[in-house]
């Protein structure tokens, strides 16, 4: 019988072993009181299963607030399966099963779901991603490096008319993609269909003068009418991109987006602090990203080294591994990492050496449309510490050859 695994970080103030199978019968077959119905042999094919439970550690006081009082509290590894017919293949249901009232139960302290494998029929039941690298890369041209990106700013308040221009110069300086930003949906004052059309009669112009099609993800966040309604205006104005947030939409959102859509979806993270800061609750981005990528994700934010919010390098690094792995032996079903967030060409000979390829999205906002010397000065340093990273000169060197790297050296520092 094929199963699932779901890995855990538990922390209780219950035995261990009995707090792993309270949340094993919450998840599976039982529930606070034994039950007639419950037989052994339901128990048997239906039931989770604790697969693994190991010690780490303990500690006095809780992570979290609410629990079950103790004189001591224990941290453990906790490893559970479900077998795969109490749910089929349905990423929806997997979510409440594996991420659903466990994080509640009183005898936990603090739970964080760090990793999940899942049986082939998932990646039968769900396209994946139509694109994702190699997909990106044949639209936009960009076969070799990192595709250099970023962000219309200020996020919100830019006219239609503003919005076109600041496109006008970013296609002129040579950048690959441009994205909007999570912020920029339909207003009154920039509204959805008229900047598409807007924008895309100055990036089908250049295209038409140049061979360069750059990609513009427009974020389409909205009802499910909404979105492909959108993604067919984009797709008739020959845009190659659509964007949107996941959290706000859903999985079932982005699964019939994907069974529409005809261009690349990139996928917007906005929200995920939520459901990671805390690191005694709620997700690693490792088994997150899984889910959207089998949904239909080709380009999955993972944030950015150095960043401008809390996350440390070291699970950006990880998260960007992630979304580069295959969700599952059976199922590579590759996406592209996007960096974001406070970025300019400091952080690529970093980021190249920590991932070890260069297939990603770089997008730097502040880092290109900040530049003394403009926007193309701007574009072409951040590409410069590229060719730097990836042949291993150092930058300061590299920059002596570039005059726009350069003069971004001393405002990204």
């Amino acid at each position: 019988m094929e199963r699932i695994y779901a890995s855990y970080w538990l922390e209780t103030g219950d035995d261990p072993a009995r707090a792993a199978e309270v949340i094993a019968g919450e998840q599976s077959s039982g529930t606070f009181v034994a039950l007639p119905t419950e037989t052994p042999e339901l128990k048997e094919r239906s039931g989770a299963r604790v697969e693994r439970l190991t010690i780490l550690g303990h500690s006095k006081q809780p992570s979290l607030p609410g629990g079950m009082p103790s004189q001591r509290y224990t941290q453990c590894e906790l490893e559970i399966s479900w077998p795969l017919e109490n749910l089929g293949p349905s990423l929806p249901n997997l979510m409440a099963t594996i991420a659903g009232n466990l994080f509640e139960l009183r005898q936990v302290s603090g739970l964080r779901l760090t990793g999940l494998r899942l049986p082939p029929a998932f990646a039968q039941a769900y396209q994946g991603p139509a694109f994702g690298i190699a997909g990106t890369r044949r639209l936009t041209g960009v076969m070799h490096g990192p595709l250099i990106g970023t962000i219309i700013k200020p996020s919100i308040g830019l006219s239609v008319d503003e919005t076109v221009q600041q496109v006008r110069e970013l296609v002129a300086g040579g950048v690959d993609f441009i994205k909007d930003d999570e912020l920029q949906a339909d207003g009154a004052r920039c509204p959805f269909d008229e900047r598409v059309r807007g924008v895309m009669r100055v990036i089908n112009a250049h295209a038409e003068r140049t061979g360069k099609k750059v990609m513009m993800a427009f974020n389409l966040t909205g009802d499910l009418d909404q979105m492909r309604r959108r993604h067919d205006l984009v797709l008739a104005e020959g845009g190659t991109c659509v964007m949107a947030s996941l959290n706000s939409i859903g999985l079932i959102g982005l699964q019939e987006l994907r069974r529409h859509a005809q261009l690349p979806i990139h996928a917007h993270r906005a929200g995920w602090g939520y459901l990671t800061r805390c690191p005694q609750l709620g997700w690693d981005y490792a088994p997150w990203q899984m889910l959207w990528r089998l949904a239909g994700a080709d380009h999955m934010h993972v944030n950015g080294l150095r960043n401008k919010f809390s996350e440390p390098d070291d699970s950006v690094i990880a998260a960007a591994r992630s979304v580069l792995s295959p969700v599952m032996p059976e199922a590579p079903l590759p996406a592209m990492p996007v960096f974001s967030s406070g970025q300019t060409g400091l952080q690529a000979a970093d980021t190249y050496r920590a991932i070890g390829c260069a297939d990603l999205i770089h997008t730097a906002g502040g880092g290109i449309f900040g530049h003394p010397q403009g926007v193309s000065a701007g574009v072409e340093a951040l590409r410069e510490s590229w060719v730097a990273a990836m042949e291993d000169v150092p930058l300061e060197r590299h920059a002596e050859r570039h005059p726009a790297l350069q003069a971004a050296l001393g405002f990204w520092k």
